[in-house]
C-alpha cells in the first residue's frame, strides 16, 4: 500500500550525462555534468518541487549507476519503494548534444534493453496503482516485453479512474514501426483519462497531426482531456465541452530537454489541485519554458514560485549567464572534468 503517495509514474530512468560545453559535438567536449534522467522520473521530480509526494515505478542495474538513480530520486523526493533491481543489465545512460535554440540531439545507450522494460506484472503492488490519485506513464514503456504486459496490468487494475495519464512520448528507435506504436497506443488510450502530446506523437497515436483534430481524435477515443502541444504555438487542450488554447512563453533557450517533462509535473500538479484548464495550461507552459532556459533537466525543475514569476513577466533565473549557470553547476560537484564520451 502507498498511502502517503499521490503520484505514481512508471516508466524510464536512468543517467543523463549531459555536455557541460555547449555548440560543440561531444567528440569535442571534455567536461559533463550527471544527473538524474528518464521522463517519467523527471516527471515525478518535477511534482515533488511543487509540494507532491510521487513514486516511480522503474527498474536499475545493480551498478554504481543504478545506486546513484535511487540515492538521487530519494534526495529530490521522489519514493524509491517501486524501484526493481535487475541483475543482468546495466543501467542506462543518455547523452546529448546542445547546440541553441532548437537543435539537442540525443543518444540513448539501452542495449540489448534497460532495467525500466524488464518490470514485470509480478513487480507491481497493483492496490497502491488502484488507489493513488494520479498515475502516469509514457509510451516507451509499451515498446517491449515484459514492461508492456506490466503497463497494461496496471491499467486493467485502475480501470480508467480518474487521473489516468498517458504521456505519448514516442521515441522511434525503441519501436520497430509506427504500425506497432500506434496498436499498443491505440489500446492504452482505452484506459486513459488525459492524454499529452505533440503533433508528432498524435499523428503515431491517432493518425492525425493538425492539432484540433488531433485532440478530436484523442476525445473519441475516450480520454477525457486531451492536450496537444504545438511548439512555437503554444498547447491546446480540450474536453467534451471546452476548449482552450495557451501561447508560449517567450525566453531564450539553452537546452530543450527536459521541458515536456517540466509540463508534465505542472499538468500533474494542475489535476490534483483542481485547477481549471486555462490555468493549468498556463503553468504548465511556463514550467516548460523555465526548462528550457538552463542546462539540466531533473535538477532544473521549477518550484511554484519560478512559475508564478515567470508569468508575471519576472526572470526565474534571475538574469544569470550561461557561464554563471556552468559555475553553480561545478559548485555543486557535478562536472567531471576531463570525463569522455
Amino acid at each position: 500500500m502507498a498511502a502517503d503517495l499521490d503520484i505514481i509514474t512508471f516508466g524510464r530512468s536512468g543517467v543523463d550525462i549531459y555536455p557541460l560545453e555547449i555548440e560543440k559535438g561531444l567528440e569535442d567536449i571534455h567536461s559533463f555534468g550527471k544527473f538524474l534522467g528518464g521522463s517519467p522520473m523527471n516527471v515525478a521530480v518535477a511534482a515533488a518541487r511543487l509540494g507532491h509526494r510521487p513514486g516511480v515505478i522503474t527498474g536499475v542495474g545493480q551498478d554504481p549507476f543504478g545506486r546513484y538513480v535511487v540515492k538521487e530520486m530519494e534526495r529530490l523526493g521522489v519514493d524509491s519503494r517501486f524501484v526493481v533491481e535487475n541483475d543482468r543489465l546495466n543501467t542506462p545512460i543518455t547523452l546529448c548534444e546542445i547546440f541553441p535554440p532548437d537543435d539537442f540531439p540525443l543518444y540513448f545507450y539501452r542495449q540489448p534493453s534497460a532495467p525500466d522494460l524488464q518490470v514485470a506484472p509480478e513487480h507491481l503492488d497493483l492496490d497502491a496503482l488502484r488507489e493513488v490519485p494520479l498515475f502516469w506513464f509514457s509510451g516507451t514503456g509499451l515498446s517491449e516485453e515484459p514492461s508492456r504486459a506490466a503497463h497494461l496490468a496496471a491499467l486493467e487494475a485502475r480501470g480508467r479512474t480518474a487521473h489516468t495519464v498517458f504521456d505519448l512520448d514516442y521515441r522511434p528507435m525503441f519501436w520497430s514501426s509506427v504500425e506497432e506504436a500506434r496498436e499498443q497506443y491505440r489500446e492504452a488510450l482505452k484506459h486513459t483519462t488525459v492524454a499529452v502530446g505533440n503533433k508528432e506523437e498524435c499523428q503515431v497515436a491517432v493518425g492525425e497531426t493538425e492539432p484540433e483534430r488531433a485532440a478530436d481524435a484523442l476525445l473519441e477515443a475516450g480520454v477525457q482531456l486531451a492536450i496537444v502541444k504545438q511548439g512555437p504555438k503554444g498547447v491546446l487542450g480540450k474536453t467534451a465541452d471546452e476548449r482552450v488554447e495557451v501561447a508560449p512563453n517567450m525566453i531564450q533557450v539553452i537546452n530543450g530537454l527536459g521541458a515536456g517533462d517540466s509540463f508534465g509535473g505542472s499538468l500533474c500538479h494542475g489535476l490534483l489541485a483542481g485547477q481549471d484548464l486555462e490555468t493549468i495550461l498556463t503553468r504548465c507552459n511556463a514550467a516548460g519554458a523555465i526548462v528550457t532556459s538552463r542546462l539540466e533537466c531533473s535538477t532544473a525543475m521549477p518550484t511554484g514560485e519560478e512559475i508564478d514569476l515567470m508569468i508575471a513577466g519576472g526572470d526565474p533565473n534571475h538574469g544569470q549567464t550561461v557561464e554563471e549557470m556552468l559555475t553553480a553547476l561545478r559548485s555543486r560537484g557535478t562536472v567531471q572534468a576531463g570525463a569522455s564520451a
